[in-house]
Formats: C-alpha cells, structure tokens, sequence
C-alpha cells in the first residue's frame, strides 16, 4: 500500500467522519452568502503571516480631475442650499428646488456609466460625494447614498440584461426615476431569508393581454425613499405551485423591478427615523401582476436574489455608511477642538482640563482611523475587489467609533449640545447615529455572527475547501478532496505554530515588517498578533467545530482581532501614503498602543472562555509566553492629540478634511464657530500679555498701553464671536407648545369678549 492510500483511509478517512459530525454541512443560502464578494486582504490576515509589501503597494484611493471638480462645484452647491435645522423642524423634506438640482448634477447617477447617461464615478469619489454631503447634512447625505448604493441601479449593473440596463440606467441617472430597494419585511429583518413576501407564478393580464408572469402579495418597511420612489427593486420568494416553468415549486428568493404605479401597489406613507427626516417608509403590494422579463436579469436570474441582496449590502456597507461615519466623526473632533478652546470655565479654557482632552483625543484618533479604513477599503473596491468581509469590519467599526465620538462630543459641548435650534450642529447627527447603528445589518449582528463567521469560512485558505468537501453528497469524492486539502491545512497549522512561538517568545521582534516603511516596531507587533489570531482561529475552529457558531461571544472577540488587525494596517498605510507627516506621529502612537490594548482584552476575553483549556494553554505557551502585551496611551500623549483639535493647523485641516463649514450660508452654527475659533487662537498671545501685566480689562490695558486699539477691536470680536457660539436658542411658548398656543388663543377670544360687553 503507497503512502497516500495509506494516509487516506487510516488517517484522514476517520478524520473525515470526525469532521462531518461536528461540522454542520453548507447549506445552500450559506453558499451564496458566502459566495457574494471577494477575498482580498482579510485572506492575507487569516494566514498568520501577511504579506505587509502587497498592502502598503496598493495604490491609494484618489479623485480624478473630473471628480475633484464635481466636489468643488456641485457638492458645494448642494451643502449650500440646505440647512438641516430648517429641513428636520419646518420642512421635513428636501425642498423641489435641491432635489431638482440633484436631478440636475446627476447626484443620483454617480456609480451608472458614462454611457448610460451617469457621471461614471469612482467608489472613491461616490463615497467622497457622501461624506461631504453628509457633514452638511445627514437628510441630504441619505438621499444622495441610497440611489448610488442600495438603489436598483448597482444590481442592474451587475445582473440586469442589456435591455434592463438600456431602459432603466438612462432614467435612473438624470432622475426621472427614483429608486428604492424593498429587502425588510415585518418578520424579516436581519433573516432576510425568513420574508414571507410571495410572488406566485401565473397567468394574467398585462397590459391587456394574457402573459405569464408573477402575482406579488408583500409588506415591506423601513424602505428608505420609499415613499417617492417610482421603481423599486422588490425581493421576494417565488413560487411555481403549477410548475410552469418546469423548474419546481420552490424556486427561491428572487428580485423584480417593480414601478411603484403598478396596480395594487400602495406607497406615499412614511416612517419618522429619529427625526432626521429622510425619505423613508413602508410599501405594500396586494395581488401584483408583473410579467416574467420584470425579474431584474431575466429568467436566468430566478432564484439568485439573496447573492443580490448580499452585494447590495455590501455597497452600503463598503461605501455609504463608511463614508457618513468618517463625515460625523471628523465634524466630532473639529468642533469639539473649537468649542473646547473658545468655551471656559474658571477663566481657563475647558479644553486644559485633563479630563476634556481624554475625549478629545479620542476622537481625534477616531477621525483618523475611520477615515484610514474608509480609504484603504475604497482602494480596494477602485481595484475591483469586493471583499464582504472587510466591508463588515468597516460597517461595524466605523458606526461605532462613530457612535462614540459623538456621545464624546455631547460631553464636551454639556449644555451647548442638547438644546435644540439653529444654532446646534451636534443634534441632527447625535440623533441619527442609532441609524446607523441599525441599518444594513445590525452591529449586534455584525459583530457576532458576521466578521469572524464568515470570515472563517470565506477568507481562511483552507476552510472553505474543506466545508465543501466535508457537504459533498458523493462521500467518496469528498474524502478525496478532504484528504488533498486537510494536510495541507495541517502543514500550514504547524508553520503558523512556529511563527507565533518565535514572534511571542521575542517580543515581537523577530516578525516581519514591510521594506523600508516607518516605525517598524508596530509593523512587526501586527505580524504577531496576525500569527497569534491564525493559531487561536485554528485551535477554536478545531475544538468546538460548528458548535462556534453558537459562541457568539467568542466569534465577536475573534472578530475584533480580525477587524483591529485590518484597521491598524490601513492607518500606517495612511501614514505612508501621506508622505510620513511628523505631527501625525502621536496620532499613530496612539491608534496603535489603544488598538493593541482592544486587541489584548480580546485575547484574553477567548483564552478565558475557551472551551478546551488544553487548546488556551497551548496559545499562551507558543504566542504569549509573558502574558498578552496591553499597552494604553500614556497622558503626555492624550494631551498632544487633544491640542492638535485645539489650534489652528494644516494638521487639523488634514485630519478633518472636506467638510462642509457653512460656507455659501449667511448664517450658519459651524461657519460661527470656525470663526470664533479663528477670532480667539489669534487673540490669545495678547489675553496672555495681559494676564502677565495682571490686567483683565482690555480698556485698562489699553490705557497702560499693555495693548494697541487694534489689538484691544480685535478682542473685543474675538469675545463677541465666542458669545454667539456658546449661546443657545429658546423659543416662545406658544411657538413649541400647541397646548400653550390654545390656551393663548382662548385667552385672547375671552379678552375680545370682555371688551365687546364693555
């Protein structure tokens, strides 16, 4: 007997029966899922040992001239002809004149073709659109994203046959078209597979004629533009009972194109989201006929509407969120640094309390490693990758560093920020920050089942392989292929072992490090958690099998690892592609001491908890001889970052670019802020002369001349601009009460009654 033979059946066949008890077996909606998007550099993390040169050689997300000239044109246009307060509290909608300018620009067909009448962008200058857009206002940003990114138009793209695409992609760009994306049912929300919304295969009466075609019973909510929208891309199961089409009964999830004026369906009605008054809300459809070639790609496409619904949120979840996140938090940091320097308490600004700038340099980190993670992810997508599982890092970990820059914010601003009015720019994107939280999976969802569920069978090199093998229904053929992969996966297993024994047990120091790149200690303490984060991947997935599906929490910690790993590696990129700036150092120094300390407690949260404790031990032998490192930024760090949002820089200006001040608006609450910012850093050097002479009184300085008139006018602006800042609005009772407003007018009705019997 050769040794191959030997191997297969003593060896690798009772490994095989081992593996297919405690390996639950791929289902077919599981394939698709999985099989929607690419591998790209989450594959490179999962084999312990990435290639740091491959990343730090993908060119960098960049505009192109015509791109760059829409942002400059059109994008400043739109930021400012809307005023979010206006809009959420009188409006509640886009006025005609902004959405007929976004028909106009063709703000709704970036991503469509130049040939089909598009702008033909890039993901880089779509997600930049958003996120510009976005800082001036989170309603427009919304009605800019959707049709760019969960509209119908990607899919189209995608899956629609050529006449779809010559019908549909012309109308969608100039914006005759508005388009949703009818995915959530009552009873479907994250299962998206559990919708009970039919369509029925069947003949009837289409435009007066008998034809084949669907019947569509659905309820579907939280449909943002829903309420507008004149077509929607409608998912639905479909079902052949009279074996029409001679493929079955069951015939899976499938997509329509559906006009909203089709008979029988109901829309206009509209959800409230938190008061950021988007377009959104439900629709309904009640006996629905379409014809067959409604299907969005044609016949050939029945069946495969979950691998659509699986790009469609992957666009949203690459791109749009992404790029709202990176818009709110770069805003967080500024105006939170403006409004620290300009407000004071004890005669010192609040922004000199340790206790403020520990926010602070929060999110000024935060600011700089969404954006890092935004960019190296739009590269990516500009180079034809579409990698699922980075795009749920990215929607997951944006969102919520999103989430806390902005409760950091509220802090700062104390009262400032919780009175409503004109004059606050935190509500509208405090208020809105659940949605995002929400939408295109929930984070709870993201985090538990999705980054490190998929990516262990997705972007792992051997695990997918060996799944498939382990489900094939021709046991033979798939002991075969178990047995080609299995050793391979072992003899890749033992080199990882090694690797994180000489990486932990140096320190770090041995690992690798990308050829001539700055600080290269934190590039090698990535390639040992890398190695680390591949053992335990190994050593958990061995021990508890499919069961770690159900470890919810251990999955989460896996995927925390996964996704600091990525983010880590997408901020030195950062670094590099910006040409190495020396005031960003701290910033790095930060990102990367509190990205190994969430990385430690993740490791040890999996240690813990793991099941087989001979398989914890075996991981803290080879990878963490001397306990896993948790380093945490020292206070003379916080302090640095906290001052970069405190005074005027291009550093400031490069952490938080392309956002919209107010500019083009006569009044507007950050335009007054940067102003006051600006009024007060520059009057400082002379408040500072006269404490000196121990003179707080700029007429008495004046008269000492401590100061000159100009200096004393310049003083005196500087205060007056603080004042308008720090102020907040209040209203008339009647203006906000209607009860106050009735009794007012019945007040007034017994006056005028009084006065008519005198």
């Amino acid at each position: 007997m050769d040794f191959s033979r030997f191997r297969r059946e003593k060896l690798t066949a009772p490994i095989f029966d081992w593996a297919s008890r405690i390996m639950p077996p791929i289902s077919a909606t599981e394939r698709e899922a999985i099989d929607a998007g690419t591998v790209w550099w989450d594959g490179a993390l999962f084999t312990g040992n990435p290639d740091w040169n491959e990343l730090l050689a993908m060119p960098p997300a960049r505009l192109s001239a015509e791109e760059q000239a829409f942002m400059d044109g059109p994008v400043r246009e739109l930021c400012a002809m809307v005023n979010d307060w206006e809009l959420n509290w009188r409006d509640r909608d886009l006025p005609k004149e902004v959405w007929d300018f976004m028909r106009e620009k063709k703000f709704f067909g970036m991503i469509i073709p130049k040939k089909y009448g598009g702008l033909g962008f890039s993901n880089t200058a779509h997600s930049e659109v958003v996120r510009t857009v976005s800082s001036a206002s989170v309603m427009a940003g919304v009605s800019v994203m959707v049709p760019n990114s969960l509209g119908p138009g990607e899919l189209l793209m995608h899956f629609g046959t050529d006449e779809q695409r010559d019908y549909w992609l012309p109308r969608l760009a100039d914006g005759r078209e508005i388009p949703c994306f009818g995915l959530t049912s009552p009873h479907a929300g994250s299962d998206a597979a559990a919708m009970t919304d039919t369509g029925v295969v069947e003949y009837g009466l289409w435009q007066g004629e008998k034809t084949l075609g669907i019947r569509l019973n659905f309820h579907k909510r939280y449909i943002t533009l829903g309420p507008i929208a004149t077509v929607m891309g409608l998912a639905f199961k479909m079902r052949d009972p009279q074996n029409l089409l001679g493929r079955g009964e069951e015939l899976g999830i499938t997509v329509v194109l559906l006009p909203t004026d089709t008979p029988g369906v109901s829309h206009g009605e509209r959800h409230i989201p938190l008061f950021t008054f988007f377009q959104n809300g439900p629709l309904y459809g009640k006996d629905v006929f379409v014809p067959l070639d409604c299907i969005l790609g044609g016949e050939k496409q029945i069946g495969q509407g979950w691998t659509m619904l699986m790009t469609a949120l992957a666009a949203g979840r690459s791109i749009s969120l992404p790029s709202q996140s990176a818009a709110s938090a770069a805003m967080c940091a500024r105006a939170s640094g403006a409004y620290a320097r300009i407000r004071t308490q004890f005669n010192v600004p609040i922004g000199l309390f340790e206790g403020v700038q520990v926010p602070l340099a929060e999110m000024a980190a935060n600011a700089y490693l969404i954006d890092a993670g935004r960019r190296l992810t739009l590269a990516a997508l500009d180079h034809g990758h579409r990698p699922s599982v980075l795009s749920a890092i990215m929607k997951y970990h944006a969102t919520e560093r999103m989430r806390r820059s902005m409760t950091h914010a509220m802090d700062v601003h104390g009262g400032k920020g919780i009175i409503e009015g004109p004059r606050n720019y935190l509500a509208a994107g405090y208020r809105s920050v659940p949605i995002g939280i929400t939408v295109e999976g929930a984070n709870i969802l993201t985090r538990n089942l999705m980054i490190f569920g998929q990516g262990a069978i997705r972007s792992h090199p051997f695990m997918l392989k060996e799944l498939l093998a382990l489900s094939d229904s021709d046991k033979k053929r798939g002991l075969d292929a178990f047995d080609d992969v299995f050793w391979k996966h072992a003899a890749h297993a033992v080199k990882n072992a090694g690797r994180a024994f000489l990486r932990g047990w140096s320190g770090g120091l041995i690992g690798p490090a990308p050829r001539g790149a700055a600080m290269p200690r934190y590039w090698r303490k990535l390639s040992r958690h890398s190695a680390a984060f591949a053992l335990t991947a190994d050593l958990a997935l061995l021990t508890l099998g499919g069961a770690l599906k159900r470890k919810e929490m251990l999955s989460a910690r896996l995927g925390d690892i996964l996704a600091e790993l990525y983010l880590l590696g997408a901020v030195l990129k950062r670094f590099e592609d910006e040409g190495r700036q020396p005031d960003d150092r701290p910033i790095i120094d930060y990102l990367m001491r509190e990205g190994e300390s969430r990385i430690a407690t993740a490791f040890r949260g999996v240690l813990d908890n793991l099941p087989a404790r001979w398989a914890a031990w075996l991981i803290r032998f080879l990878a963490f001889p001397f306990g896993v490192p948790d380093p945490v930024p020292s206070d003379r760090l916080v302090t640095r970052l906290a001052e970069i949002l405190m005074k005027p820089s291009t550093q400031r200006d490069r952490l938080t670019p392309a956002l919209y001040l107010g500019e083009g608006h006569a009044e507007h609450p950050i335009k007054d802020l940067e102003e006051a910012f600006r009024l007060v850093t520059e009057a400082a050097p002379i408040e500072k002369r006269m404490r000196n002479e121990r003179v707080h009184d700029a007429n008495l300085a004046l008269e000492r001349g401590i100061i000159s008139h100009a200096q004393r006018d310049l003083l005196a602006r500087a205060q007056a601009a603080a004042d308008k800042v720090v102020a907040v609005d209040a209203f008339l009772m009647a203006e906000i009460s209607p009860i106050a407003a009735q009794h007012r007018r019945a007040a007034r009705e017994r006056e005028n009654e009084a006065s008519v019997v005198k």
